[in-house]
């Protein structure tokens, strides 16, 4: 996405980094002391030496569409949010994620998972809590103090109606297994994340078409993700493929040219139904992998059969693209050369998501290449390896002012 950041978003990208808040057809980049933090945490070398120079040289930081707001900016605010999306775009986040799930009614809304509002939202804490799938169950325990059952709880989007979720205030996805009570299960929140931004007046939940409209008015690119349903499909008549051409729907309705929007699934089913049925939208469509270990990575083969089937994108999770050399330095992976020779582009995710980072075992995303880090801003070493080496067209990030530092200083728009 480097090179298509639209001509709206580079003409606004000339704004100071202490004007106000973005408005129609303006960005303001407030990148925070998190980037420059991360550059003095860095382990001594070039690339260090590199971005301290360009911080003490910049002024004026620009959007980038390298940059890509996982869930908007989930670090610190609820995520699929205004205030989380509106917090990614002043940090110069070019494009916006908005995770679509589909309500009792059959409308879209912006949610990680249709199974997820009990701990993403104060559901359990509201009257509808009587409709989730599972209503909240206490913890148990033994007479010693020891867990037995943990706390637990399901409420989908698919089990209240738009104006019902619309009623619902967002929070930090946590719940504490130990719970006995509502309010002690709604807690949880990671010690590296905070609740500072989950009050009773913040935490704006929106629906798909609210999110398009917003993110026309931050002047933003746009990758919806079609998220697996958890219920039987068809869903009251609502089948699969209706889910996935009503989401193509909303951005015709509101004028947003395809050059703009990179839809997303880990469904095959559904790229492939954008590539062959919604050609203009489908030429950006963007098949997101679930691998969760290198062994369930696809082939050289498979990968190039996805761009025979007319993919152009693939996103794995980011240890699929990186390894370690026998010197202990980070270097693109095998999948990051076949995907790069099946002529594939590549996006991946997500940067920023897992906490403390000079205390290793890093997991999920680190699990190829976390003996190469070694410090908080060792992180510009992977990004550096992806970007330059491999050439991947952006990176989902839970903190976006990261990465959008990154591409300022080493040129990627």
């Amino acid at each position: 996405m480097r090179h298509l950041v639209s001509a709206a978003l580079l003409a606004a990208a000339s704004v100071g980094v202490a004007d106000a808040a973005p408005a129609a057809g303006q960005s303001s980049v407030q990148l925070g002391p998190r980037p420059f933090f991360l550059v003095d945490e860095m382990s001594e070398g070039s690339l260090k030496q590199e971005l301290q120079a360009c911080a003490r040289r910049t002024r004026v930081y620009r959007p980038s569409a390298f940059s890509i707001g996982h869930r908007g900016a989930p670090m610190q605010f609820p995520e699929h949010t205004r205030e989380s999306y509106v917090a990614a775009a002043r940090m110069g986040a070019g494009v916006l994620e908005c995770d679509v799930a589909f309500t009792k009614d059959k409308e879209l809304v912006c949610r990680h998972a249709q199974n997820d509002l009990h701990t993403t939202t104060d559901i359990l804490a509201t009257p509808l809590a009587t409709k989730c799938t599972q209503p909240f169950v206490p913890a148990s325990f033994d007479a010693g103090g020891n867990l037995l059952t943990p706390a637990s709880a399901e409420c989908r989007t698919s089990d209240i109606t738009l104006a019902e979720f619309k009623t619902l205030r967002g929070k930090m996805d946590a719940s504490n297994s130990r719970a006995r009570t509502v309010q002690e299960y709604l807690g949880g929140t990671a010690s590296w994340r905070t609740d500072l931004y989950s009050g009773p007046t913040s935490g704006t939940l929106m629906t798909h078409a609210e999110s398009i409209e917003l993110f026309e008015s931050l002047g933003v690119q746009m990758t919806p993700e079609l998220k697996s349903p958890v219920v039987p499909m068809p869903f009251d008549g609502f089948s699969q493929e209706d889910y996935a051409r009503k989401l193509i729907d909303e951005y015709k309705l509101a004028g947003v040219p395809p050059q703009r929007v990179w839809p997303q699934s880990f469904d095959l089913g559904d790229v492939l139904y954008w590539v062959r049925n919604e050609p203009s939208y489908g030429r950006q469509a963007v098949y997101l992998d679930d691998a969760n270990t290198p062994a369930d990575l696809p082939t050289a083969a498979e990968l190039a059969q996805y761009k025979a089937d007319g993919i152009r994108i693939v996103a794995p999770p980011t240890f699929a693209l990186l390894s370690v050399d026998a010197a202990g330095q980070i270097v693109p992976s095998q999948y990051a050369r076949d995907a790069k020779a099946a002529g594939l582009d590549i996006i991946t995710w997500t940067l920023e998501r897992s906490g403390i980072l000079a205390d290793g075992n890093n997991g999920f995303y680190y699990q190829t290449f976390d003996s190469a880090i070694r410090r908080e801003g060792d992180v510009f070493l992977a990004l550096d390896v992806m970007a330059r080496q491999i050439g991947i067209l952006g990176v989902f990030a839970d903190w976006p002012a990261t990465v959008t530092f990154y591409a300022n200083c080493v040129g990627l728009k």
